[in-house]
């Protein structure tokens, strides 16, 4: 093991190349000052955090080893890490896991910490506690078992305090000699994930301390508190993470859902930071109006109230102020503190008035950093000591928790859904992986149904019994709601999420199923032999887009059949719907061998089958020569980011981009569009945002490159900002009997009335135009959309240029006022407007809602591919 020194004096503020050329009795010295002055540091940082306390000195402190106080500065991950394989390395009751990656490749890691008896048997454990969640096998004593606590800590990034009191909480656990910390490790297991978002992180802890002043601004407008956009918040493509449990769009939430099925914790904790004027939210959250639908009353009437009293405990003693019930959502299945709820555990969620760097005032005084982490430090102790003194409670009520799952589900009426598309075998394993990474049971069709009107083929179809442990994350994927106890959401209020994957699906009443599915299988890939006079490729799949682009990239010719027809093919007669491509080799700058060569190698990896053809003389509908066939021209895109833009949806964006399509695209900050040639680039992408910045040439330019040809893809209010400079020229929905507001109202009541008009996400009923080319590559011609804005824009005045509008009984799930549903009826989805040769692309829905509405992407990627071809 290294000497205290090296672990630290690289970090010191002496030059490490001078402390080796001092002379042994001078190093000797400077060893005893530094190590003083670092043990006294140390105390007087554990004084503050941990009064009356004492440790193991065996154990380095944060300061210790960090080599300054918790609290001076944002700690970067890889510090954090580092010190959690020190805790590793020490100590038998440590253990750190590496459960994967971030899209920038930093570790996600999980410390567990637990007696040395426990740490030994800790795979006992953990099937034990498998057990009791499964109400197949006999339940386990639990009156021997150890609690199992997961601490969760930053999972919006610039909401720093919780790491740094990860990092204390998980020095306390294994050092302080207190009866309670004693007693925590012999009758508990803690995980601690200290950043759940450490890409984030690392954005805002560079942030916070390239701004920091010496001594530390308060002053809220400094710039340390006022971080460059899109700030620390997000992940690498500007996603909320809170909101990714259920969607499961990245590496960090998929492995730590992953992680948590292993374990399945009785306690989760959620750590965040509110404003810098606000005082201490822990649960309960508002009654009622912010819980989820599926979740029993007993986790929001019994179990949360027993803990509050332990948080209501620790903040008293330290005299900091809080507050609970008023605000806050635990609707939404995929937050941290939610989704727990939904599989037996108790979730939890707090929020801390934030420094939002290192000291800040408030209405209060000063708030600082220390202040910030040491209200998560009490939180987390009182979490551990609730658990532990309600451990056997809380493991009936996990037991008790999925066997009442599977009884209701037993009891439901609908004994199974049936889901399943039969043109997109991509969408469909997307759907079978994703509820198979949530631990719901999946089974084959056996036999074709006809269930509500609709066909589902064998093969191509999936049976979801409700007679099932995971009933209620089973309800959460196919259940539309649309009644609710409150009108006001923190977050969607709808996310149905076979709607999401746009998933055709119905409710059956007999449960009919085949083999079980437990892996999505690879597709079985077959090519066709032999020369071709052209190659076909059906647009349905949602991978279609995909290798479109990369037979592009490597010099390909690809044309695009703007009608329906049929041939004859390797397989026989085989119709094809408008959109299909075509590989026409007789126009083709690679030899023929190259081409169909790389055509296998493509079709093999995007799982997408190729028809040969022999002539181009179809069977029915138009040849293949048609004038409704043409080149498909390779785009060139360009996305407006930066100030003023909605980075969410941005990020939206560009992670469709990169995950899905593997298309690479220019991302320019508005401060530097008035330098973009546009007439380098087919496609101009304008996500939701403040353009007002854009100077008169800049806009000037834009109306010149669409006149000639480009295609702008604008969302919701940038459609508004277009319409603005006359590029477009959409009108807004108005109502002629529109409710008015009463006149006067009770003061108290305006945010309940003022936000029950906003449409805060919720899912709607479409209506494509199937001959339209956005529409290309769908077979029915209704489809559910996401939509969270209340802008309403009229069908367009040209009668062919509304390809996508809502169905006259619209809503399906969510919540949305009267008023606005009646506009919602009589608005678009999509607008084309035509400008001079160009044109506009306007989204009024969101299609890559959180990178998980698969069912819409097609619409946002068909304006990119076939944009010049849809006014």
């Amino acid at each position: 093991m290294r000497k205290p020194l090296m672990d630290f004096c690289w970090k010191c503020p002496i030059p490490f190349l001078l402390f080796t050329k001092l002379i042994p009795m001078q190093k000797t010295i400077l060893y005893l000052i530094f190590t003083l002055f670092l043990s006294n540091l140390a105390l007087a940082q554990e004084e503050y955090y941990f009064p009356g306390e004492k440790f193991d000195p065996n154990i380095p402190s944060p300061s210790q080893f960090l080599g300054y106080p918790i609290g001076d500065w944002h700690t970067r991950y890889d510090l954090i890490v580092k010190y959690f394989e020190k805790l590793d390395q020490i100590s038998e009751t440590a253990q750190l896991q590496t459960i994967g990656y971030t899209h920038e490749h930093r570790p996600k890691v999980i410390l567990t910490i637990a007696s040395a008896k426990n740490m030994g048997n800790l795979e006992q454990i953990r099937q034990k506690q498998l057990q009791l969640a499964d109400p197949s096998q006999s339940k386990p004593d639990v009156s021997t078992m150890p609690s199992i606590v997961h601490l969760g800590y930053g999972v919006h990034g610039n909401e720093p305090s919780s790491a740094e009191a990860a990092i204390l909480t998980a020095y306390w656990i294994m050092a302080s000699q207190s009866d309670l910390a004693k007693n925590l490790r012999e009758n508990m297991v803690v995980h601690i994930d200290p950043t759940l978002n450490p890409d984030g992180r690392d954005r805002h802890s560079l942030w916070a301390n390239s701004n920091k002043g010496f001594p530390p601004v308060a002053d809220p407008l400094d710039r340390e508190h006022n971080e460059a956009w899109p700030g620390g918040r997000t992940n690498h493509y500007w996603f909320d993470l809170n909101r990714d449990w259920l969607p499961l769009a990245h590496p960090e939430s998929r492995v730590k859902v992953e992680w948590y099925h292993q374990w399945y914790p009785n306690v989760t904790t959620d750590f965040h930071e509110m404003g810098t004027n606000s005082t201490y939210f822990f649960e309960p959250t508002k009654p009622f109006g912010s819980e989820n639908p599926v979740v029993p009353r007993k986790n929001y009437d019994d179990i949360n109230p027993r803990f509050a009293k332990y948080f209501a405990k620790y903040m008293d003693e330290i005299g900091s102020l809080y507050w609970t019930k008023e605000v806050f959502d635990n609707s939404y299945p995929g937050y941290g503190s939610t989704y727990p709820d939904i599989h037996g555990g108790l979730g939890l969620v707090f929020e801390t008035a934030s420094s939002r760097g290192h000291l800040q005032a408030s209405q209060r005084g000063d708030i600082s950093f220390a202040f910030t982490i040491r209200n998560h430090v009490v939180n987390s102790l009182a979490t551990m000591e609730a658990a532990l003194d309600n451990r056997v409670y809380l493991h009936d009520y996990l037991r008790e928790f999925f066997e009442s799952a599977a009884a209701e589900g037993g009891k439901d009426a609908a004994k199974s859904y049936v889901f399943g598309d039969e043109f997109d075998d991509g969408r469909n394993r997307l759907f079978v992986r994703f509820l198979l990474d949530h631990k719901i049971k999946v089974y084959e069709n056996s036999a074709d149904l006809t269930v509500d009107g609709q066909a589902f083929k064998k093969g191509k179809s999936w049976v979801v019994p409700t007679n099932q442990p995971q009933y209620r994350m089973v309800r959460t994927m196919f259940e539309y709601v649309k009644e609710f106890a409150d009108s006001v959401f923190y977050d969607a209020s709808a996310w149905t999420m076979a709607a999401a994957y746009g998933m055709p699906f119905a409710a059956a009443a007999t449960a009919k199923s085949g083999t079980e599915i437990t892996t999505v299988a690879t597709p079985e890939f077959t090519f066709p032999e032999g020369k071709a006079y052209a190659y076909l490729i059906d647009w349905s799949d949602y991978y279609a887009p995909k290798i479109l682009f990369e037979l592009q990239k490597t010099g390909i010719h690809v044309e695009a059949i703007h009608g329906a027809f049929s041939s004859q093919t390797q397989d026989g007669k085989v119709e094809f719907a408008a959109g299909t491509m075509m590989i026409p080799m007789g126009f083709q700058k690679l030899k023929a061998e190259e081409v169909s060569s790389k055509l296998k190698e493509l079709a093999a990896k995007n799982g997408q089958k190729v028809y040969a053809v022999q002539t181009g003389l179809n069977l029915s509908g138009i040849d293949l020569g048609s004038n409704k066939v043409s080149a498909i021209q390779q785009p060139k895109v360009l996305m407006v980011v930066g100030t003023g833009i909605n980075s969410y949806e941005a990020g939206e964006i560009w992670n469709l981009m990169d995950q899905q399509l593997g298309m690479p695209f220019t991302k320019i900050n508005t401060e530097q569009f008035g330098r973009v040639n546009l007439h380098d680039y087919t496609t101009l992408i304008m996500p939701s945002g403040n353009y007002n910045t854009l100077s008169e040439g800049s806009v000037n330019h834009l109306k010149d490159w669409v006149n000639r040809g480009g295609t702008i893809i604008a969302m919701k209010n940038a459609s508004l900002w277009l319409n603005q400079k006359g590029i477009t020229k959409e009108a807004a929905v108005e109502l002629a009997d529109a409710p008015k507001d009463p006149e006067v109202l009770p003061f108290d009541t305006r945010n309940d009335f003022e936000g029950a008009k906003e449409v805060g996400g919720s899912i709607y009923l479409a209506e494509l135009d199937l001959t339209h080319p956005i529409a290309y590559g769908y077979h029915r011609n209704n489809l559910p959309v996401y939509r969270n804005t209340d802008i309403f824009i009229a069908p367009s005045a040209d009668k062919y240029l509304t390809p996508v509008k809502y169905t006259a009984n619209p809503h399906l799930g969510g919540y949305i006022s009267k008023t606005n549903l009646e506009k919602l009826k009589l608005s678009a989805g999509v607008v084309i407007s035509s400008s001079g040769q160009g044109r506009v692309v306007h989204f009024f829905d969101s299609p890559n809602f959180r990178g998980t509405w698969f069912g819409t992407n097609k619409l946002f990627l068909n304006a990119i591919f076939h944009g010049d071809n849809m006014d």
